[in-house]
């Protein structure tokens, strides 16, 4: 980005934030690596930080060097643990800036991992918090879409979690969520109610219908969620190979479920499908 420093000055800064989610021994000198490869890219000086959200409370990289024959390098970056905010998460619950709200999601989630009904408290809770720090509609909507990303739930608990903002959104005159996303699910069963009539009429006049209108209900809703989990790994691990994108086509809703709760707790693509 372009920037006007505090004396004046125009000034090109360059930023690399390296986002990790488990131990790695090799992390600083994979910082290194990025680090002088995107110098060497744009012949600029690289702000280099890190982002970490494992577990592990002792394990904080904060730099890279090696020296041979008097000549020495040495990479320091600055990290941000997000264990450090366990302590006081209800504080950033409340804090304005919208990374206090994701920042707050990911520890809910860690926290709530065994336990739906407090996962859905916290989620009920930071949904909330949206619509109270008086942004707008896009914001509200996009940091929605990323604690609804984060902290999946029962689908009970789901439905009551949308019952809850329907109402929240009704009293506040704010059809933000709610009318969006209905809409995306409306028109995933409206193509599954017209397939399944096409092949309803194909199989005959009465039964046909019926069971080609179920069929094509639960075809409609079944691509709506690969596509939603298509859409998630790409997010999670970037652009999805035409192998993995026939995967996910061939898969079964069972495995589908199960491949979408690893997302967050598995490092590569091939952890969340299990391959080894």
């Amino acid at each position: 980005m372009q920037v006007t420093l505090k004396d004046g000055l125009e000034r090109w800064i360059y930023i690399h934030v390296e986002v990790q989610g488990q131990h790695d021994p090799d992390f600083a000198r994979r910082m290194f690596t990025y680090n002088y490869r995107l110098f060497d890219r744009y012949a600029r000086p690289i702000a280099s930080f890190a982002v970490f959200a494992d577990d592990n409370e002792s394990w904080r990289p904060d730099h890279y060097e090696y020296s041979v024959l008097g000549c020495k390098h040495r990479l320091d970056f600055p990290v941000a643990k997000l264990l450090d905010y366990a302590a006081r998460v209800h504080a950033i619950e409340t804090d304005p800036n919208p990374f206090a709200i994701v920042t707050a999601a990911h520890l809910r989630t860690k926290q709530t991992k065994n336990d739906p009904e407090q996962r859905y408290q916290a989620k009920w809770t930071l949904t909330k918090l949206l619509y109270r720090q008086g942004w707008s509609r896009q914001r509200i909507i996009d940091l929605f879409k990323v604690l609804d990303w984060m902290m999946r739930l029962p689908k009970a608990l789901e439905q009551k979690l949308w019952q809850d903002i329907e109402i929240l959104e009704g009293a506040k005159e704010m059809q933000y969520v709610t009318s969006i996303e209905r809409l995306a699910i409306e028109r995933g069963m409206q193509k599954g109610l017209e397939q399944g009539m096409l092949k309803g009429i194909e199989q005959g006049i009465e039964q046909g219908i019926e069971q080609g209108m179920q069929k094509g209900v639960q075809q409609g809703m079944q691509q709506e969620a690969r596509t939603l989990l298509a859409r998630l790994l790409s997010k999670r691990f970037g652009a999805l190979s035409e192998e993995t994108q026939m995967r996910l086509e061939q898969a079964t809703l069972e495995q589908r479920n199960h491949w979408a709760d690893r997302i967050l707790d598995e490092p590569t693509l091939g952890a969340v499908f299990g391959d080894h």
